[in-house]
């Protein structure tokens, strides 16, 4: 090889490394602002409710649609708030969007069990229902904490808790405490009772096998289990996310 071609070799490679390196900062500038403007402005949809719409579609329901309606955080019972954080993330209020013990605790557990335990914060799942798709690959776990650090950094505690009750998943294709409430109790869910609350928390971790209508035994043990921890904790222990938010 030349020297005029070992020079112009090195000139393309710096040229597509300056190009990578533009695109990587351009993503990140844009991620970064999509996040921002999210933490103002109610999504219409998101990542995971149009995967479970073409999942759906794609399996028989040609006529599905998903059922979400955006409800302000001042219009959702207290019991509800409290109800998602006792069941998902007790440490939600204080973590910095990760649960460094609770992930210690899985890896050692799924190292040796064969039932795989998620370690999963309310920030880290709204991140995955905002942006991303299911699935355990690495990838995916990667772009998760990304948006979760992104998310941790923008956001106020009771604007991710806001969002996290508008886009979680409670039944088939239900998303939302609001759509929620008023399709399984026929309620506002301003109007959500401790028990209603609990029950519909419990449903969180498998929605499409959860019944709130006719609750299995298992998902009747797991309400009681909330209950008890929502007792536990009590109606102030969201007060310090609150109080920030309004500052």
């Amino acid at each position: 090889m030349t020297s005029t071609q070992d020079s112009s070799l090195s000139s393309g490679i710096r040229h597509l490394a300056w190009r990578l390196l533009t695109i990587v900062w351009l993503s990140f500038l844009g991620t970064l602002v999509g996040v921002g403007f999210r933490g103002l402005v109610a999504p219409t949809t998101t990542a995971f409710m149009q995967q479970r719409l073409l999942y759906l579609q794609t399996h028989g329901n040609t006529g599905a649609h998903i059922d979400y309606q955006w409800v302000d955080y001042g219009r959702i019972a207290p019991a509800m708030r409290l109800a998602v954080v006792a069941s998902e993330d007790q440490t939600f209020p204080y973590n910095d969007g990760f649960d460094w013990v609770a992930i210690e605790e899985a890896l050692q557990h799924n190292r040796v069990s064969r039932y795989i335990r998620g370690a999963s914060t309310i920030t880290q799942q709204t991140a995955k229902n905002l942006y991303l798709w299911a699935g355990r690959s690495y990838f995916r776990k990667l772009l998760e904490a990304y948006f979760t650090v992104l998310l941790n950094t923008e956001w106020p505690k009771q604007r991710v808790l806001e969002v996290y009750l508008n886009t979680a998943q409670f039944d088939s294709n239900v998303f939302g405490v609001g759509a929620a409430a008023r399709r399984l109790f026929n309620k506002s869910p301003a109007q959500l009772g401790p028990g209603e609350a609990a029950l519909l928390a419990a449903a969180l971790p498998s929605p499409d096998r959860s019944d709130v209508v006719e609750p299995s035994d298992y998902l009747l043990h797991r309400q009681s289990w909330i209950v008890d921890q929502m007792q536990q904790l009590g109606e102030d222990y969201l007060n310090v996310i609150e109080a920030n938010a309004r500052r």
